[in-house]
């Protein structure tokens, strides 16, 4: 009878360290993003990027491949940066709260800030916009991830 018991709790051991060794969650925050924000004043679209991003280990984003549309106010050299505050459930529906920042090189001294919720494939918040002349602005913007 012990052995039994104790090849029952062996096997369900096994059965729960097969269910939590999983790490192929296809719903976390790294992969190709495009972003659409729009101004607050009027609902328009102000501009829209697509970026790769990458979280650390400590909760920061490696950021690559950052292309900004229709914005005079990033001509080139940007300096990106972010951070993402994982939530989330067993089920693969990652959440948390996401912040990005582009400090423009030329012109210099534009910064763009998002913040906002992961929810999944999909980011939603605020953005402001502070620089030069012409460079000022915030509205809402969405992420997907492609």
């Amino acid at each position: 009878m012990k052995k039994l018991a104790v090849a029952l709790l062996l096997a369900a051991g096994l059965v729960l360290v097969g269910c939590g060794s999983n790490n192929s969650n296809p719903s976390n925050i790294n992969g190709n993003w495009t972003a659409v924000l729009t101004n607050s004043s009027d609902g328009s679209q102000a501009f829209t990027f697509t970026t790769s991003i990458t979280e650390n280990n400590d909760g920061t984003l490696s950021v690559a491949n950052l292309t900004i549309s229709s914005s005079s106010c990033f001509a080139s050299g940007e300096t990106e940066s972010g951070s993402f505050a994982l939530g989330g459930n067993f089920n693969g529906n990652v959440t948390g709260q996401f912040q990005f920042k582009v400090l423009s090189a030329s012109p210099s001294n534009n910064v763009l800030t998002l913040t906002g919720t992961a929810n999944g494939k999909t980011i939603k918040g605020t953005w402001t916009l502070t620089g030069g002349t012409g460079c000022q602005g915030s509205g809402n913007y969405t992420m997907t991830k492609s």
